[in-house]
């Protein structure tokens, strides 16, 4: 019989299933020391945030076939240790989403009408109804930076308040916000129009301070802001400020930068309503969590596949040879599509030209799918998962296969379909790497990895040099740079491959250069 190994409280429901079909031995706050001694005994281990499974206990696993995680996020889980040993990770990250989407809509009616307030006023003896003028929601505009599986399920319970519901989430179709009665919008609409802004996105480099100063100060004047989904989102200190000078009307924090967040200056703010980080935390989620994860890990045990399975391998070893090179590239050719294309996407394609045309295309397929998602998505998005939060978010992925590949042996290319037109990225493999040779109709020739600064500009004498000298002044080391143009002094784009990404400063004044129309830091 199969044995799995609890080392903190997961809800009976998955307990009892995993009970029917294995040896379930609960060691509830087990230390580190006593857990390596004896996890070797064991073909499964279930774990919420608490145990840190690093590469060490993974290799003092030697039974280990899978790890479960009773939640959505697994930062505790050392996953490439896992993946190099053949592990299965699984987690349950469609337990959680009713219960976040009705804590943000108790977060957005409390901030309409002070509930909070006006309660510890009135514990307190005070009776002070003119004070707690409140406003209705009905008809205010709700913002969601996010239309993922939470933002989906936020978004239809604001529509039964008769909200108009908008969002910006670059992944997502056109298709689908239109089924949820969503209007897709850009990130700079999202922040002047939202009487009510939502964030629904993951803590990632891209995301990490996004909502700051600068940000802020372009919301809505009397907006309120609302994070139930990651601290770190939001600058904590920017926030309190815009809120001191009257231009933003309140704020719900679920989340924080520290947990707890002690010191914090958004605890105790007479306009910020915070609550401990119980986003997830009903009967009826806690219940799910452990009836998903049960679920993964037994399917795993049983040679089975998972529906939540965060790694697994997914090219088969005759094809890596060819196929290989090109899977990485088609990651990083869609993310940096995904980073560059900020309006609505009605849908993507993905051809294969030359002698890729005669190949498999699942795992480029599922390489591009990964590569789209991952920017934006909270989960840790895999060739194992990604079709399947693609089809939750409604995202459409086309194929198409061309013999011809003008002068290269191969090409890899993703194309945008938006309501201005297409947006194309086109890429081969030189000596098993990657190379981006055309961006969004610039023919260029670069390695898409690390920190870039990509600027859309017009192209006169000295821009290279005020851009170089402005990122110098920041102490950012440019290592390579690249231009294409359409014609001389005409639109062009640069690339440039740097050391480090540049801070905000050097991006502002960048962004004030006479001519420069879009600039873009990004991170492959």
């Amino acid at each position: 019989m199969d044995t799995i190994l609890v080392t903190e409280k997961i809800g009976d429901e998955g307990l009892m299933a995993m009970r029917q079909r294995a040896q379930v031995d609960e060691r509830i706050g087990i230390d580190t020391a006593s857990l390596l001694d004896i996890l070797p005994h064991y073909d499964a281990l279930v774990v919420r945030s608490g145990t840190k499974v690093t590469a060490e206990l993974i290799e003092a696993g030697t039974k280990l076939r899978v790890i479960g995680r009773a939640g959505t996020g697994v930062d505790n889980i050392d996953v490439a240790a896992a993946t190099r040993r053949g592990i299965v990770v699984v987690n349950a990250p469609a337990s959680n989403s009713v219960a976040v989407a009705e804590l943000t809509i108790g977060l957005i009616l409390g901030l309409g009408r002070q509930i909070p307030q006006a309660h510890l006023s009135l514990a307190s003896g005070k009776w002070e109804r003119s004070k707690f003028m409140g406003l209705e929601v009905r008809g205010r505009t709700f913002g969601l930076l996010g239309l993922g599986r939470i933002g989906g399920e936020v978004a239809r319970r604001a529509r039964g308040l008769e909200m108009q519901v908008v969002a910006h989430d670059p992944v997502v179709s056109t298709d689908r916000a239109a089924h949820l009665g969503v209007e897709l919008v850009t990130f700079d609409e999202l922040l002047a129009r939202s009487d009510f802004l939502s964030l629904h996105v993951p803590l990632i480099d891209s995301t990490r301070n996004l909502l700051d100063a600068e940000h802020l100060a372009r919301m809505k004047q009397g907006a309120f802001l609302i994070n139930a989904a990651r601290g770190g989102i939001v600058d904590e200190v920017a926030l309190v400020a815009a809120l001191d000078a009257g231009h933003l009307a309140g704020a719900a924090l679920d989340v924080f930068a520290s947990e707890p967040p002690k010191g914090s200056p958004v605890i105790g703010h007479p306009r910020i309503i915070t609550t401990p980080h119980l986003g997830a935390s009903t009967k009826e989620a806690q219940a799910l969590t452990a009836a998903d994860v049960a679920e993964g890990v037994l399917a795993v045990l049983s040679g089975g596949t998972p529906l939540y399975a965060v790694n697994a391998p997914f090219v088969p070893p005759e094809e890596w040879a060819l196929v290989g090179p090109y899977v990485d590239l088609a990651r990083r050719l869609a993310a940096l599509c995904a980073q560059l294309v900020d309006e609505p996407v009605r849908c993507y394609e993905l051809a294969l030209r030359g002698e890729l045309a005669r190949t498999n295309s699942e795992p480029l397929r599922l390489a591009a799918l990964q590569g789209l998602l991952s920017v934006y998505s909270e989960q840790r998005v895999t060739p194992v998962n990604a079709q399947l939060i693609a089809r939750e978010r409604g995202m459409r992925l086309n194929e198409r296969s061309d013999e011809d590949a003008e002068d290269y042996t191969a090409l890899l290319q993703v194309t945008a379909f938006t309501a201005d037109g297409e947006r194309t990225f086109i890429g081969t493999v030189v000596r098993d790497e990657g190379q981006v040779v055309n961006a969004d109709g610039y023919w260029v020739n670069f390695n898409p990895s690390g920190p870039m600064l990509i600027t859309y500009h017009h192209d006169r004498p000295g821009m290279i040099g005020r851009i170089g000298t402005i990122l110098g002044n920041a102490d950012v080391n440019i290592s390579a740079m690249h231009v294409g143009r359409l014609a001389p002094r005409g639109q062009a784009m640069m690339v440039l491959m740097l050391d480090e990404p540049p801070g905000e400063q050097a991006l502002a004044e960048v962004r004030a250069e006479t001519g420069i129309a879009r600039v873009f830091s990004v991170t492959l």
